[in-house]
């Protein structure tokens, strides 16, 4: 069975409640692909805004999540109670929380673990740097990255594998179709050798960095590119063209 494709919008520390609305009102009345399937992860104020906005057929997703189910965490937000308000996803290990705020492999494993036993379905975000890449260490960095994943739990079916070159986020500068596919086809290659032929198979593994309206038709066509979590030109009306990509 085909992999359905998957296009995220992150809107990461952007937004007001207008500029939220107006996004949702946008994707409301737009004639999106009825075969992709879309998630938005606004900022966590506004989770429940986009909710509530937000027509059926579309889900929201946290940024964040803590790998606790409660307790004396402050400024966290547990699993628990993102499922109690509705919202179904949730980010893992984004770059921006790795580079900046420094969490490592074990804590973004253990934080989707957490996030997989509460109900949640997961974006769990992979990458490589500038300096990694040009190492040639492109493909340790990011199954390393999977494996204290795949420590922690062997149940993939409710995780989506996005890859995101450190070097390609907000700059502007976009892996080429042909390493995009090469990554994606080597993190393929990990999950059937790892986890199984079935993870391997049904496992979207999707593409991020700098995408367009302008690049996104290109890298669909790409065999293990199953769609894209965008940043920036989520916040635009472009994001409709990006997940229509496919039409």
């Amino acid at each position: 069975m085909a992999r359905q494709f998957f296009v995220g919008g992150n809107f990461k520390m952007n937004g007001t409640i207008k500029s939220i609305q107006d996004i949702i009102r946008n994707l409301n009345e737009a004639k999106l692909d009825p075969k992709t399937e879309v998630v938005i992860a606004p900022p966590t104020i506004y989770l429940l805004v986009a909710r509530e906005a937000l027509r059926q057929g579309i889900e929201v997703a946290a940024q964040n999540v803590f790998d606790k189910p409660n307790g004396a965490f402050t400024g966290e937000i547990s699993a628990e109670q993102l499922k109690d308000s509705g919202i179904t996803w949730t980010l893992t290990g984004h770059s921006e929380r790795r580079v900046i705020l420094a969490e490592g492999d074990d804590f973004i494993a253990r934080k989707t673990k957490a996030a997989l036993d509460g109900g949640l379905s997961v974006i769990l975000c992979v990458g490589e740097t500038l300096e990694q890449r040009e190492g040639n260490r492109t493909i340790e960095i990011v199954t390393n990255q999977l494996k204290a994943v795949a420590e922690q739990t062997k149940d993939w079916s409710k995780v989506v594998v996005a890859y995101e070159p450190v070097w390609a986020i907000g700059t502007g500068k976009v892996a080429s179709t042909e390493q995009a596919q090469e990554v994606h086809a080597e993190i393929r290659k990990w999950l059937s050798s790892t986890i199984s032929k079935e993870a391997s198979d049904n496992t979207r593994i999707i593409y991020g960095g700098s995408v367009s309206e302008k690049n996104c038709r290109d890298l669909a066509k790409q065999a293990d590119i199953d769609g894209f979590l965008v940043g920036g030109a989520s916040l635009k009306p472009a994001f409709v063209d990006i997940i229509n990509s496919r039409a």
